[in-house]
């Protein structure tokens, strides 16, 4: 039984739960291309992007890392080293995959501050469109623990991901993310809870 909403204390009750497969940093520019020609032939991905914070009024970073992630796999590119190449933005062009992401407006702005052309297609944001069919509360971690009932960490979120070497515990908690997403969507596809969005 998936319930609508959750709170704090029942998130906090939960067990502690992470992305388990493999975790692939893509930092040269040369990767890519591998990496894109293995993704396309998904029919969807989870998908998140992380930025160094700010806690100056006025400063400004653009993001750092993008995450894209399989059942088993998730494939980490650090935009702030390789820019953000073509082969990348055209897979998140491409109409016949479905990148599930939460929050996706905020990550594609930020995207497009990146290049001077970028036309996303097919993401689904689950913050925007699980409240359509009635979820209280969204965001991963409450869609983690609704959903997949388990919690996930948040202490890497605020950390430095331009630091020249990403720590273990930023590389899983930022594969989490992309993973975590992927998954609510696929237990609430099966479950009949998305049949009135992706089957209208």
């Amino acid at each position: 039984m998936i319930p609508y909403s959750i709170s704090k204390e029942e998130i906090n009750e939960l067990p502690l739960g992470q992305f388990e497969g493999e975790i692939f940093l893509i930092d040269h520019r040369d990767d890519v291309g591998e990496v894109v020609d293995f993704l396309e032939n998904e029919d969807i991905i989870g998908f998140d992007t992380e930025t160094k914070p700010s806690f100056r009024k006025g400063q400004f970073n653009h993001v750092s890392l993008l995450q894209l992630s399989t059942a088993t796999q998730a494939f980490l590119f650090r935009l702030n080293s390789i820019g953000f190449p073509n082969e990348l933005r055209n897979l998140l062009e491409k109409d016949n995959l479905i990148k599930v992401g939460a929050a996706v407006h905020d990550d594609i702005k930020a995207l497009r501050k990146l290049t001077t052309s970028f036309h996303p297609n097919s993401f689904f944001d689950l913050n925007d469109e699980l409240k359509k069919v009635g979820f209280h509360n969204v965001g991963v971690r409450n869609l983690s623990g609704m959903v997949l009932k388990i919690r996930i960490s948040k202490t890497e979120q605020v950390s430095n991901w331009e630091a020249e070497r990403l720590s273990e515990k930023q590389l899983r908690y930022a594969a989490t993310d992309a993973w975590a997403c992927l998954e609510i969507y696929k237990v609430l596809r099966d479950e009949g809870f998305l049949d009135t969005l992706i089957n209208p």
